[in-house]
């Protein structure tokens, strides 16, 4: 191709540049304004939430999430262990100490039945889970929700990369005692950088605003009894989500678009799995993403390299990664199969039936 086809591109709705215009002739550039309100309303509204927090990134929203349940040292906290970095992270903020559960094939996404029995069997009861929607599709989530309040943990929906995805008509991050989005430069609408905090409690979502806006009393001077953060977002940026936000059905809809096309055009390949959609859900198919049993995906994402596509392969889970060697973690090797054999493909909802058609010929040519 002659232009470079990225993973997942920002794809801009229309009315981002007029609100930005109306943010600099309001001169409210710093963390306040009215679009900061604006977005976390359309967040709430599309969502169907009570509280949203708008903030830097969806770290710092899990971040603010574990600071506001207590977490602190030595409390185990468990964690996806099939997901990216920044899932996990603020955890280690915490000086908490992350245990990884292990994904199933039936979704790929965190195992209730492992998540069962580490609770079952552990000594030390873990305060919280972070549970990641991976790749935009639902995680079996009535079933963790189940567990979690059986065994009074803390649920933490990492949503980060499933805004738009539900389960049994309800939105992803909406389920547990907190949820987070992402509005990073790929992610299904962007806003460059930025996260959102959900929850159903007020109190909740009043001591998050606290912490993110450096923990200031109410005092006409800056008075400090415990430390925050520099967390929230500009009103710049949350312009951009508002114009965003006008758009993110369309945006679901194309990229389930996208995924149909990938599986039309290679549902002759008999070696490759897609990853799968739980019934009574619907993901937002971030990414398609798929498995191979016989070729080589580093040989894949070479070949697609070779025309100008980007692609990369899945996450290499948690567990593995050496910043973790001394966590505790509970797997059955389900995620280091799909990191050996997968790959995610260009899924920009900018791309047109031809050009996923080529995409998914130039695939097959490896394959055959």
């Amino acid at each position: 191709m002659s232009k470079r086809v990225f993973l997942s591109a920002p794809h801009m709705g229309g009315n981002e540049l007029q609100y930005i215009q109306e943010v600099f002739e309001s001169n409210y550039i710093a963390p306040l304004g009215e679009f900061v309100n604006k977005f976390e309303k359309s967040i709430c509204e599309y969502t169907k939430t009570p509280y949203a927090l708008a903030v830097s990134s969806g770290t710092a929203a899990i971040h603010l999430a574990l600071r506001i349940l207590g977490v602190g040292a030595g409390d185990d906290i468990l964690a996806s262990t099939f997901t990216f970095i920044g899932s996990v992270n603020a955890i280690l903020y915490q000086n908490a100490n992350p245990v990884f559960i292990d994904s199933d094939k039936n979704s790929w996404n965190l195992s209730p039945v492992l998540l069962e029995n580490y609770l079952q069997s552990c000594k030390t009861k873990p305060k919280a889970l972070i549970l990641t929607h991976l790749y935009g599709m639902s995680a079996d989530i009535e079933k963790i929700v189940a567990i979690c309040q059986k065994y009074n943990v803390y649920l933490i929906e990492d949503a980060a990369e499933s805004l738009g995805a539900t389960f049994q008509s309800k939105h992803t991050g909406t389920f547990g005692d907190f949820g987070v989005y992402s509005f990073n430069g790929n992610k299904i609408l962007t806003t460059s950088g930025g996260g959102m905090l959900v929850t159903k409690r007020k109190e909740w979502m009043e001591k998050a605003l606290f912490y993110a806006t450096q923990a200031k009393e109410n005092t006409m001077y800056y008075e400090h009894h415990e430390y925050g953060y520099n967390y929230r977002m500009s009103n710049v940026l949350a312009a951009i989500g508002v114009g965003q936000m006008e758009v993110i059905e369309d945006r679901v809809l194309k990229k389930r678009q996208i995924f149909q096309w990938y599986k039309e055009f290679l549902s002759d390949v008999d070696e490759i799995t897609f990853m799968p959609e739980l019934p009574n859900s619907r993901g937002n198919r971030w990414l398609t993403t798929l498995t191979f049993e016989k070729s080589n995906y580093i040989d894949i994402i070479n070949k697609l390299e070779s025309i100008n596509v980007e692609s990369r392969p899945l996450w290499k889970p948690m567990h593995l990664q050496p910043l973790f060697k001394n966590s505790k973690s509970y797997v059955d090797g389900t995620s280091e199969e799909l990191f050996k054999k997968g790959i995610c493909l260009a899924t920009s909802t900018t791309l047109e039936r031809e050009e996923v058609k080529m995409i998914a010929n130039t695939l097959k040519e490896v394959c055959r």
